[in-house]
């Protein structure tokens, strides 16, 4: 009687083990899943806790550890990549998106990054669609739609300066002392652009009032033509 209890619990024992499903395999982590997560904390080494934002405070520390200046042009060139919708802050979702292109998933990457973002600034498409984002870039009001002059001369030397030094410096001095303007909209703003790369200087002999150029242009053109008579 107890040899066959015996086998019968064996056989019990057995049907269990082999109606028992294995244990799942491990998760696979794709490299595209790893990337991720490390450009994830990357971000977060600079967000702010509370809001989950990187903020100024946090784009301060960035440009420290970066080894740039907050008003270098490479980080307004970074927040053109990356689409940041307000001005001194990154989202998360404006973070993983540029740097996921740039590959930028530690801080030495981001600083190799700066290269390749200076060299897609050669593409003209690619310079006039930052052009204009830099000036929207300082639309920080609700509803905003013009620049203050003052803002607008640091910007033009920031962002066409390096371009167009000479002639720049004479656009930004005019925009300094003239007393028509206060603000600045954006299609003057692109106007600048335009006149910079198409008009030559400083006999500006290529020059045609006739044309759909904003009106402060002409006003600088004719300032520009007294002041070498």
């Amino acid at each position: 009687m107890g040899r066959g209890k015996s086998k019968k619990g064996a056989a019990s024992k057995k049907r269990a083990a082999v109606s028992s499903p294995p244990p799942p395999p491990d998760p696979v982590i794709s490299e595209a899943d790893k990337e991720l997560e490390r450009i994830d904390k990357l971000f977060y080494t600079y967000a702010n806790d509370s809001s989950g934002l990187i903020d100024p405070e946090g784009i301060e520390i960035l440009c420290s550890h970066l080894g740039v200046d907050h008003t270098d042009i490479r980080m307004l060139i970074l927040a053109w990549k990356m689409q940041a919708g307000r001005q001194g802050y990154f989202t998360l979702e404006e973070w993983r998106n540029g740097a996921k292109e740039l590959k930028a998933d530690t801080i030495e990457n981001l600083k190799k990054a700066f290269g390749q973002l200076e060299e897609e600034l050669e593409s003209p498409s690619n310079f006039v669609d930052f052009y204009a984002y830099a000036f929207q870039y300082c639309l920080t009001e609700h509803n905003q739609k013009c620049i203050e002059t003052e803002i607008v001369c640091v910007l033009l030397d920031l962002v066409l300066g390096p371009r167009f030094q000479p002639q720049v410096a004479a656009l930004v001095e005019y925009i300094q002392i003239q007393k028509d303007y206060k603000v600045i909209t954006m299609d003057q703003w692109l106007g600048f652009n335009r006149f910079l790369s198409e008009i030559s200087f400083p006999d500006f002999s290529n020059y045609d009032e006739e044309l759909a150029w904003p009106l402060i242009l002409d006003d600088f053109v004719d300032w520009m033509r007294e002041k070498q008579c």
